[in-house]
């Protein structure tokens, strides 16, 4: 709650615009690039980047964010699943953004970047601009218009093809999923759903510039990035100030983690087919349970892909184990016997079960670990019932 507060508050004092358009930089005054390290909360895992501008003379310290965004506003959850949340840039003093990053625990570097004075002009003008009311909203998108990929983009803009970024931090042909996988702890309920979630978009290989929707890779590009000016090359980069120091925030995973739990069930299903094909007779409220909630994770996938505007939900091969009408068949099981066809219905999902296989090993699409149990859990399920089925013939 202290939070969402705070953001209203800053979304209050973020109105307060100077003049800029009259106002003008002194010699002294400075652009930075302010990369801030994880946070406790799930969504802070990534970490942070803005842009500071500081006029010792003017007498302002001025942070410019664009990660800001508030739980209040209108349809909020619907929006963020339909993929339309709008984040906002908000611009407050600096000293307000070091405290609540130093109650949190996260460490902040500053790089102040080497600009002439038209240079530094043109980015407190088209920061001022874009921080006015009707210009601060932006859809956000987590891997493709973000706080990080604005500071890229923002400078590119401005500095034009006098700015080269390196591409070295690239030579490993990193995908966007194992890029976002590396900042992830694998046993996290998080990272089981954004896995879960999100399609082969992800698994495409990574552009160097594609990188920067992280802000570590912002921080490493503007680092070693060099700036021409009048013929003459030079790094972007004038100095570098830690103006916190923490170590590294680590994401904690919880004991109910997903591989304990899909694990548990996994066992369950063992014993529950040991002595099912003992009896030769099904537990019938164990398939209903497997089945419903493999569908109900199927019409998830399938809203997201098909009516929804996320970027990154499209073509998602986990449809092939949270198979969306299982949610149908689950019912089925209710009845007192089985309709004929319904043999062929689990063949085919033992055939989807193999092509998912094949589509993991070939890297079309990585999966989270943390589903092989319930892959596992699925074949043992499907083998009995084919059997069972088949016996009844």
């Amino acid at each position: 709650m202290r939070k969402i507060y705070f953001i209203l508050f800053l979304f209050f004092i973020s109105f307060q615009n100077l003049n800029s358009q009259s106002l003008q930089l002194s010699v002294y005054s400075e652009v930075s690039i302010i990369t801030v390290g994880p946070g406790n909360e799930f969504f802070e895992t990534f970490g942070h980047s803005a842009i500071r501008i500081k006029d010792p003379v003017l007498n302002f310290d001025l942070v410019y964010n664009y990660g800001m965004f508030n739980f209040n506003q209108p349809n909020f959850y619907a929006n963020f699943a339909k993929g339309r949340l709008l984040y906002r840039l908000g611009r407050y003093p600096f000293h307000i953004f070091v405290k609540n990053n130093n109650k949190d625990h996260r460490w902040i570097k500053q790089q102040v970047l080497d600009l002439n004075q038209q240079e530094k002009q043109a980015f407190f003008q088209f920061l001022e601009n874009n921080a006015l009311p009707q210009n601060a909203d932006y859809y956000y998108d987590p891997y493709f218009d973000n706080c990080a990929t604005k500071l890229r983009d923002i400078t590119k803009e401005i500095l034009g093809n006098r700015v080269q970024f390196p591409d070295d931090y690239a030579s490993k042909n990193l995908t966007l999923r194992q890029l976002m996988n590396k900042e992830l702890p694998w046993n996290h309920w998080g990272s089981f759903g954004i896995n879960l979630a999100l399609g082969t978009k992800l698994d495409k290989t990574a552009t160097p510039a594609e990188y920067m929707y992280l802000p570590d890779y912002v921080f490493t590009a503007f680092k070693d990035a060099e700036k021409n000016e009048n013929g003459i090359t030079k790094p972007l980069i004038k100095k570098e100030i830690d103006v916190l120091s923490y170590p590294e925030n680590k994401t904690s995973i919880v004991w109910y983690n997903p591989l304990l739990i899909f694990s548990i069930l996994l066992l369950i299903a063992i014993v529950i087919t040991y002595k099912d094909l003992k009896s030769q007779k099904q537990s019938k409220w164990f398939d209903f349970i497997v089945f419903f909630f493999t569908g109900i994770l199927g019409v998830l996938i399938a809203f997201l892909w098909f009516f929804t505007d996320h970027k990154t939900t499209p073509n998602n091969f986990n449809f092939l184990w949270a198979f969306a009408p299982n949610i149908i068949i689950a019912f089925l099981f209710f009845k007192k016997k089985l309709p004929s066809w319904m043999k062929y219905y689990i063949r085919v999902c033992c055939l989807l079960l193999f092509v998912l296989v094949i589509i993991w090993v070939l890297k079309i699409q990585l999966f989270s670990l943390t589903i092989i149990p319930i892959l596992l859990m699925l074949i043992l399920r499907y083998y009995f019932l084919n059997k069972l089925l088949s016996s009844e013939e």
